[in-house]
């Protein structure tokens, strides 16, 4: 299996922890939409999610054979500087079908969509097609670096290595403005912050502490 070696030098990330899920000092279940402080893109290697619980979840979608997919949107959280509301509309907005369409550019499968909106979307303070629509500009702001693109081999790098290709394919990202997460020795996501207003991307420290401390990880060919 290739080995992707790339120089970190003058990175400073702290490989904290090897973090599995949302996890940013705690979930606070309710909010008040639109009350929060940044917006963080997770975008999710997909091969690891269907060698997981995908195999058996989206089988006939996401994790269909021949897909292909690499990085796929997660989805667009908004954050506290501590902590992430969630859940917070009591009432939940059906998603119109304009709304399901556009989900549908940016996001793997229309489950996925409804399970964003209903528990990261409703914070947003965003109507459904309104969020979607951020959704889409926070992808389209980010450049996926060629060797992630779509891999037809499995490859082996350092989550620093994975995070300076980032940072090099996306003028004004630095590292203390994002994470590498991972699962079982595998790539799991990047996440990526910006700002409230999705001009640009914002420094985030409790996010960039859920670095994956692996030396290195498994990057699956996307299939």
């Amino acid at each position: 299996m290739p080995r992707l070696r790339i120089a970190a030098l003058a990175l400073g990330l702290t490989l904290a922890s090897g973090a599995q899920g949302q996890d940013f000092g705690g979930f606070r279940r309710g909010g008040e939409p639109g009350s929060f402080d940044f917006y963080v893109l997770a975008l999710s290697w997909s091969p690891t999610y269907c060698d997981g619980e995908g195999a058996r979840r989206d089988r006939n979608g996401q994790c269909a054979p021949g897909r292909g997919l690499g990085f796929v949107v997660h989805g667009l959280w908004p954050q506290y500087e501590r902590g992430f509301p969630s859940n917070c509309s009591a009432v939940e907005r059906p998603l119109t079908r304009n709304a399901v369409e556009a989900a549908g550019e940016i996001m793997p499968s229309e489950g996925l969509a409804r399970h964003e909106w209903r528990t990261h979307g409703t914070c947003s303070g965003l109507d459904p097609l309104a969020y979607f629509k951020a959704v889409k500009t926070a992808r389209e702001a980010v450049t996926i670096p060629d060797a992630f693109t779509k891999p037809e081999t499995s490859l082996r790098a350092a989550p620093i290595e994975i995070a300076r290709q980032f940072v090099m394919a996306n003028k004004g990202l630095r590292p203390d403005m994002m994470s590498v997460t991972c699962r079982r020795g595998q790539l799991q996501e990047v996440r990526i912050c910006f700002s409230k207003d999705l001009r640009g991307f914002t420094p985030c420290p409790e996010v960039a502490r859920q670095n994956c401390r692996a030396g290195e990880v498994t990057v699956e060919a996307a299939r």
